[in-house]
């Protein structure tokens, strides 16, 4: 007998300050339960998306007796859902910063935490340089959360890039992958959709991508477009561009065993090593190439 689950996406476009997102975020949650949903999923940095380092320390606060966490523990709990806050910032020792994704059960308890590993820091020409390790301090686990009746892998928007991290988590048994993002527009035209569906098709797995989107405060613009991805590589819903809302789907769980049955690459998977020097049988190659 199928089993589905009926989820939902908040895309937001957060601000600089943290109450008025906390509001946004109550009223879609309550939104989403009204729809069905039993499994809400908020974008990276919905709490606070602030303008420079400056702007965290002014709203971001520490995980010990956290008025943020306090707040949106009572929302999942007032809503009888599993509510996942994409991420936030969480101040750290030392002036930094963990951008932290944090999952509350119905009754408002935290049943897992993930701090984003991969941070971005690049040079482009052309363009100032950035650096995401000089606000924020990068995670080291990697997290699968058991909240029946499945099991959620969690990365956080630039893990995207990573596909190691999404393997890592479908053969730790994740179902469903979550994937919350603040992409940029000009990366999200390029890339948004193909990177998913092909993490999706990866690992068999579902994706849900909950997105920031529009012109935000802070000065930056992001993509939107929040969606799921079937464990087939289907786009089965999507927010419609980079408007604030709400995306409701239902999830039927047996899609991933079928498809990993279809293609088994996570069982097919052989450990390999790389060849020292040159390419094994160069010099016969160089001979046919000749010829």
């Amino acid at each position: 007998m199928s089993q589905t689950i009926p989820v939902a996406l908040v895309q937001m476009n957060s601000g600089l300050g943290a109450k008025d997102n906390l509001d946004t975020i109550e009223a879609r949650v309550a939104e989403a339960r009204r729809a069905g949903a039993v499994y809400v999923l908020t974008p990276e940095m919905s709490v606070v998306f602030a303008r420079n380092r400056a702007g965290l320390q002014a709203e971001a606060e520490r995980w010990e007796n956290n008025g943020a966490i306090a707040r949106l523990a009572g929302i999942a709990r007032e809503n009888g859902v599993f509510l996942h806050i994409g991420s936030l910032a969480i101040a750290l020792e030392g002036g930094r910063f963990a951008n932290r994704s944090v999952l509350f059960d119905p009754e408002g308890e935290i049943v897992s935490r993930y701090d984003k590993i991969h941070l971005f820091d690049a040079d482009i020409d052309g363009e100032n340089g950035y650096r995401e390790s000089a606000t924020y301090a990068g995670g080291d686990t990697a997290v699968v959360a058991d909240i029946v009746p499945f099991k959620l892998g969690i990365s956080i928007c630039y893990d995207l890039r990573f596909p190691a991290l999404y393997r890592t988590l479908a053969t730790a048994g994740a179902q469903v992958i979550v994937v919350p993002s603040a992409f940029t527009v000009p990366t999200g035209e390029a890339h948004w959709h193909v990177l998913l569906q092909a993490r999706a098709i990866e690992t068999g797995c579902f994706i849900l991508a909950a997105a920031q989107g529009g012109s935000h405060e802070n000065g930056r613009s992001t993509y939107g477009h929040s969606l799921i991805v079937s464990p087939w590589g289907e786009v089965i819903a999507e927010a419609d561009g980079a408007e604030p809302g709400l995306v409701v789907a239902e999830l039927d769980l047996d899609a991933v065993a079928a498809a990993r049955q279809r293609v088994p690459a996570l069982a097919n998977e052989r450990a390999f090593t790389l060849a020292p020097g040159p390419l094994p049988f160069a010099s016969d190659l160089k001979t046919q190439a000749g010829n």
